[in-house]
C-alpha cells in the first residue's frame, strides 16, 4: 500500500531527498530536490519506484568547520531559494536588488485587483526597474500570463536587455525590421502576439492598421507603455502636424486597450503634466475613466488619484526610510547615490575672421530671401523662413553641416501651401521635448529653394568647406581645449551635436588630438538603435581592456538620437553641449543620460558652448536658458519648456538677427518694442507652468503608501534574502576556499576575477555548463562583475546568476555530504572561542518549509516555499535563554580570539547536538510564529483586495531542518582549567 504524502514533506527516492510539491497526486509525486531549484523538479510514480519518508539528518560532531562556516552555509542556502515564502514571489529570482523606494509602486500594484498605475518618477530614478518588478511579480503570481511593452523603436533593445538581464523575462522584439521574420514562423491564423507571450513592440510598428487591429484582438493581459505622455494629445492640439496625428493614433490604440477592465496597464512617463490640463486628464482617463473628471482640488479627489499615481523627484528619495519619514529610527535608512549636483559652466567662443565674414554673407543672403519671398505670397514666405532657419542653424553648428545644408534642397520647398510648409519646416527649428520626434531629426536640413538661388548658395557652401579644422574653426578649437581639461581631471565626456555632419566632422578632427590613450567614437542617426548601443559598448570595451592604465579615457560624439531614454551613466560622466539646443528641455534630456541612478561620480560636469558673436546663441541663452535655470533654482526641479514657447522665442531671435545683423548683438532682445508683447506672453505662460508644477508637487505627492509600510516589507525581504554585498563576499570567500586563484583589484568597481583550474572537478564541471567548457579547460580568468549585464564567459555577482548558483550549490552539497573529496568551505558544525560572547552561546541555522495557498483572480495556487533563519540561545539546551533575531545574526561576524582545543570542541558540539530534542518545542513554536508573520505580511500587502486575501493560508511543515549547529565559547583567562564549561 502506498503512503500519502503532504505538500512540503520530505521523501527519499532515487538516492536523494526530495520535497513533495502541491501538484502531487496519490499515484504520482511531483518532487523538488531538497535545496534544489524549479529546474530540477521531477515526477516519480511510487508504484514503480521506491519512495520512503525521510528525515533530515542531524549534523555530525566529527565534521567541524571554522568561524566562517555558518555564514557561508546560510548564504549558499539562501542563494538557492528562487521563491520566498513572503508576499513578493519574484524578488528571489531577479538579478537586481531594488531600492526601497522602488518597492512603492509594487506595493500599490498588489493592492489592486486589476493593476492600473501611472508611474511618473523623475528621470533617472528607475521607472523601468519599478515596472519590471510589477511585471515579474504579476507573472510569478499567475495574475498575468502575457506581457507587452510599447516603446519607441530607439529604446526597444534597451527594454529587451533590462527585462532579460534583470528580471529573467525573455521578450521578443516586434519591430518593423523583425516582423517579417516573426510572421514567417506563424501557423495559419495564428497571431504573433499569441505565439510570443512576452513582446516589446515599437510604437511606430503599431501605427499600421493591420498590426494595430491584430494587437488589439490579441492583446496580452499586462501592458507597459513607456513615454506615455507621447501617447496622448491635448484636446486643443494643433491639427495637421505629424506629432499630433501620431499622438492621436497612439491615444486611440491605448483607449481601446484600456477599455478591458481586467487588463493590467502601467503607464510610464517623467513628464505627465506638460502644461496642458486636457492632455494630463486624457492620460489619467487611460488609467481609470473616472480619473479624467475627478476634482483634484479636493482631498477626496487627490486621495483617489493617489491610489493610481506615483510621482517623486530625486529629493524625495535621495534619503528614504529615515526618522524624517516618520520612522522611529534610521536603522533601515537608504541613501541613493544620485550625483549630488551638476557642475555647469557656459563657455563662449568667438568666430575667426573668415568664419565671421561667411556668417555675415549668409545673414545677408537670408535677409534678401525673406524680403523677396514676402512679396511673392504666403507660401513662398514660409518656405523661405524655414530655409533661412536651416541655413543659420547649420552655419553656427559646423562648417561641415553648413556645407551640407547649402547644397541640399529644403524640405519645405515641396510644400503646396503655407500650412504644409510649416508642417515640413517646423522640425528644423523646434528642438522638441518629445522623444518620438528625435528619430531622423539629426539629418542636416536643406536651404536651397530653387535653381535661381543655387549659385549663391553653392559659393557659400564652398567657402564653408574651406573653413574645416582648428585653424579657422574656433568652435572646434575651443572644444578641444575643454575636452583636454575634462580628460585631465579623469572624466569621460559625451559631446552632443545637432547634426550628423557635425558629429562625423568632430570625430574625424579630434582623432589623435586628445592623447594616444583616448578612445573616440561617434553615434548618429545613421545607425540603427541596436547599432548605436553596440558602438557604445564597443567603445567601453576598448577602454576597459586598458583599464589598468589611469590615462585611458573615452569620448563619445553623439547627436540627439541618444538624448532620450538611453542609459549612459555607467560609461560617461560629463556632457558637452557643442550645439546649443533651442529648447532647454533638450539639454535636460541630454544631461539626464549620465546624471541618474548608477552614476559613480558624485558630480557630473556640464559644459555649454555658445557663440559669443554669432548673433544667435547669446540671445537663446539670454531669453530661454536664463529663465529655465532661474525656475529650476527657485523650485529645485526642472520645468519643461512647451515647444510653442521655445519656438516663439527662437522665431523672435531670427527676426531680430535678420533686422539687425550680428553687429546689433549687444542690444537686448527685451529692449525691442516690437517683441515686447510676445515676450510678456511667454513670460506669463512659463511662470504659470512653473506655478502649476510647484502646486502639483504637493497636490500629487505619493501618500497612498506610508514609508513605515515600506520599511516593514524591506526588513522582511532583507531578512529572507540578504543583499548584494553578501553575494559578493560569499563568492570571494568560497572561491578562495575552493582553491581558485582569485584577484580582487579593490578599485571601487566591486568586480573580481577567478581561475578555477585548481578547484574541485565537481565545481569545474558545474561552471563549464554555465560559462563554457573551453574557458574552464584552458583555465582562463573568469570575470565576476557587479552589473547583471554580462557577456559570454562572464558572471554577475547577483544571486540569480547561473555561475553564482553553481558555486552556492557546490558549497551547500559539500557541506551536507562529509564524504565530498577536496576542500569544503562550509560545514554544518563549528566551535569558536571568541570575545564576542560572555557565556556559552549556540547558533542554529534552521530551514523552514511552508505550504502556501495563494488565491488569485485566476484561481488558487498551491506552493511550497522555504525560508532560512538563524536562532541562538545562551546556556545549555535544557535551560536555553533564546536571543532575538538581531543578536543571532550578529554572531556571524564573531571571530576567533583564541584557539579551541580539538577535544574541547568535540565535547561542546556533542552536547549541543545531544540537546537538539530539548529544542524541538521552541523550533516548532518559532515556525508557527513565522507562519503567522508571513500570513500577516501577505494580508498586509494586499489589504485593499479582500477577494484575494480571503482564501490565504500559510501552514508550516514540521519538523524544521536543522542544517547547522555552531557553539561560541567565551575566552577564558589563562589560569582557567582547559575544558571548563561556560
Amino acid at each position: 500500500m502506498s503512503l500519502t504524502y503532504t505538500a512540503g514533506s520530505l521523501v527519499a527516492a532515487r538516492g536523494r531527498e526530495w520535497v513533495v510539491l502541491p501538484e502531487s497526486a496519490s499515484d504520482m509525486l511531483v518532487l523538488r530536490p531538497l535545496g534544489g531549484s524549479e529546474d530540477d523538479i521531477a515526477a516519480v510514480f511510487p508504484a514503480f519506484e521506491d519512495v520512503t519518508p525521510a528525515e533530515f539528518a542531524a549534523p555530525s560532531p566529527t565534521d567541524l568547520g571554522d568561524q566562517r562556516a555558518a555564514g557561508l552555509l546560510r548564504t549558499a542556502l539562501r542563494i538557492g531559494f528562487r521563491s520566498g515564502a513572503g508576499p513578493f514571489r519574484s524578488l528571489a529570482s531577479i538579478a537586481v536588488e531594488p531600492r526601497a523606494y522602488q518597492l512603492v509602486p509594487l506595493l500599490m500594484a498588489l493592492r489592486q485587483r486589476t493593476v492600473r498605475l501611472l508611474i511618473s518618477d523623475d528621470v533617472g530614478i528607475g521607472k523601468t526597474v519599478e515596472a519590471g518588478l510589477i511585471a515579474k511579480e504579476l507573472l510569478a503570481q499567475g495574475e498575468a500570463t502575457r506581457l507587452a511593452v510599447l516603446c519607441s523603436p530607439a529604446l526597444a533593445e534597451q527594454w529587451q536587455g533590462e527585462l532579460r538581464e534583470k528580471f529573467g523575462i525573455d521578450a521578443e522584439l516586434v519591430l518593423a525590421s523583425t516582423v517579417t521574420r516573426l510572421e514567417r514562423g506563424l501557423e495559419l491564423g495564428q497571431s504573433l502576439f499569441d505565439k510570443h507571450p512576452y513582446t516589446i513592440i515599437s510604437t511606430d510598428f503599431i501605427k499600421s492598421t493591420r498590426h494595430r487591429e491584430d494587437f488589439v484582438r490579441n492583446c496580452p493581459d499586462l501592458v507597459i507603455v513607456d513615454e506615455a505622455h507621447s501617447c496622448v494629445a491635448a484636446d486643443d492640439a494643433g491639427q495637421g502636424t505629424a506629432s499630433s496625428s501620431s499622438n492621436q493614433l497612439r491615444y486611440e490604440l491605448l483607449r481601446r486597450i484600456s477599455a478591458d477592465a481586467d487588463r493590467h496597464l502601467l503607464l510610464l512617463t517623467a513628464t505627465p503634466h506638460s502644461g496642458k490640463e486636457s492632455a494630463f486628464r486624457n492620460l489619467l482617463g487611460l488609467v481609470r475613466p473616472e480619473l479624467a473628471t475627478v476634482n483634484l482640488d479636493t482631498p477626496a479627489g487627490r486621495a483617489k488619484l493617489a491610489e493610481y499615481f506615483v510621482a517623486r523627484k530625486r529629493a524625495d528619495v535621495r534619503t528614504y526610510l529615515t526618522k524624517e519619514d516618520g520612522l522611529s529610527d534610521d536603522s533601515l535608512a537608504e541613501r541613493t547615490a544620485f550625483p549630488s549636483d551638476r557642475w555647469t559652466k557656459d563657455e563662449p567662443y568667438k568666430l575667426s575672421p573668415a568664419y565671421r565674414a561667411l556668417l555675415d554673407d549668409a545673414i545677408a543672403y537670408a535677409r534678401d530671401r525673406v524680403q523677396a519671398a514676402g512679396e511673392q505670397g504666403r507660401r513662398e514666405a514660409r518656405i523661405a523662413w524655414w530655409s533661412v532657419i536651416a541655413l543659420l542653424r547649420s552655419m553656427v553648428s559646423s562648417p561641415a553641416a553648413a556645407a551640407q545644408t547649402l547644397k541640399t534642397r529644403s524640405e519645405s520647398a515641396a510644400a503646396r501651401t503655407a500650412q504644409e510648409a510649416d508642417v515640413l519646416g517646423a522640425p528644423v527649428a523646434a528642438d522638441s521635448a518629445e522623444n518620438d520626434r528625435l528619430e531622423g531629426m539629426d539629418v542636416a536640413p536643406g536651404a536651397a529653394e530653387s535653381e535661381e538661388a543655387g549659385a549663391r548658395l553653392l559659393e557659400l557652401s564652398q567657402r564653408s568647406a574651406e573653413l574645416v579644422g582648428p585653424a579657422e574653426d574656433a568652435k572646434l578649437k575651443a572644444l578641444t581645449k575643454h575636452l583636454k581639461s575634462l580628460i585631465a581631471e579623469g572624466y569621460h565626456p559625451i559631446v552632443f551635436c545637432r547634426y550628423i555632419p557635425t558629429a562625423e566632422y568632430l570625430a574625424a578632427q579630434l582623432e589623435g588630438k586628445l592623447g594616444k590613450k583616448t578612445k573616440i567614437a561617434a553615434v548618429t542617426g545613421t545607425l540603427s538603435p541596436q547599432q548605436r548601443l553596440e558602438r557604445i559598448e564597443q567603445l567601453a570595451a576598448e577602454s576597459a581592456e586598458e583599464a589598468g592604465d589611469p590615462a585611458v579615457r573615452r569620448v563619445l560624439i553623439a547627436t540627439d538620437c541618444l538624448s532620450e531614454g538611453v542609459n549612459l551613466q555607467h560609461h560617461f560622466d560629463a556632457v558637452v553641449h557643442y550645439d546649443l539646443a533651442w529648447n532647454p528641455t533638450r539639454h535636460d534630456q541630454r544631461e539626464g543620460r549620465v546624471d541618474r541612478y548608477g552614476q559613480k561620480r558624485d558630480q557630473v560636469r556640464v559644459v555649454t558652448m555658445f557663440g559669443e558673436d554669432n548673433g544667435i546663441d547669446g540671445k537663446v541663452l539670454e531669453v530661454l536658458f536664463a529663465k529655465h535655470r532661474q525656475i529650476k533654482k527657485d523650485l529645485g526641479i526642472s520645468v519643461s519648456v512647451p515647444d510653442e514657447t521655445a519656438s516663439g522665442v527662437t522665431d523672435a531671435v531670427v527676426e531680430w538677427l535678420l533686422l539687425h545683423g550680428r553687429q546689433g548683438s549687444q542690444e537686448s532682445l527685451f529692449e525691442l518694442e516690437s517683441h515686447q508683447e510676445s515676450f510678456d506672453r511667454i513670460e506669463r505662460e512659463w511662470s504659470s507652468a512653473a506655478e502649476r508644477e510647484k502646486t502639483s508637487q504637493s497636490k500629487y505627492a505619493q501618500r497612498s503608501i506610508h514609508p513605515e509600510e515600506v520599511a516593514r516589507e524591506v526588513a522582511a525581504v532583507r531578512a529572507a534574502l540578504g543583499g548584494a554585498d553578501e553575494v559578493r563576499d560569499f563568492a570571494l570567500e568560497a572561491l578562495r576556499d575552493l582553491d581558485a586563484v582569485v584577484r580582487d583589484p579593490r578599485d571601487g568597481s566591486g568586480d573580481l576575477t577567478a581561475q578555477v583550474g585548481g578547484a574541485p572537478a565537481g565545481l569545474r564541471d558545474a561552471l563549464a555548463a554555465t560559462l563554457g567548457g573551453r574557458l574552464i579547460e584552458e583555465d582562463r580568468e573568469i570575470p565576476f562583475r557587479t552589473t547583471p549585464a554580462v557577456g559570454r564567459g562572464e558572471a554577475a555577482l547577483v544571486r540569480t546568476d547561473p555561475a553564482i548558483g553553481a558555486i552556492a550549490s557546490y558549497v551547500l552539497d559539500s557541506a551536507l555530504d562529509a564524504n565530498t573529496p577536496g576542500p569544503r568551505p562550509a560545514r554544518r558544525c563549528g566551535v569558536v572561542t571568541t570575545d564576542a560572547v560572555t557565556i556559552r552561546t549556540t547558533l542554529l541555522l534552521v530551514r523552514y518549509r511552508f505550504h502556501l495557498t495563494l488565491p488569485s483572480r485566476t484561481g488558487e495556487r498551491q506552493l511550497v516555499a522555504e525560508d532560512a533563519r538563524l536562532l541562538a540561545y545562551e546556556g545549555m539546551p535544557s535551560r536555553a535563554r533564546w536571543l532575538d533575531d538581531e543578536a543571532a545574526a550578529a554572531l556571524l561576524a564573531a571571530r576567533a580570539s583564541a584557539n579551541t582545543h580539538e577535544q574541547l570542541a568535540r565535547n561542546q558540539i556533542g552536547r549541543a547536538l545531544d540537546g537538539l530534542p530539548d529544542l524541538a518545542g521552541h523550533l516548532t513554536e518559532y515556525g508557527t510564529s513565522l507562519a503567522a508573520e508571513l500570513d500577516a505580511s501577505h494580508r498586509r500587502v494586499r489589504k485593499a483586495n479582500e477577494e484575494i486575501v480571503r482564501g490565504l493560508k500559510v501552514v508550516p511543515q514540521e519538523p524544521a531542518d536543522v542544517l547547522g549547529v555552531y557553539v561560541y565559547l567565551p575566552q577564558q583567562p589563562a589560569s582557567t582549567v582547559s575544558g571548563a564549561e561556560a
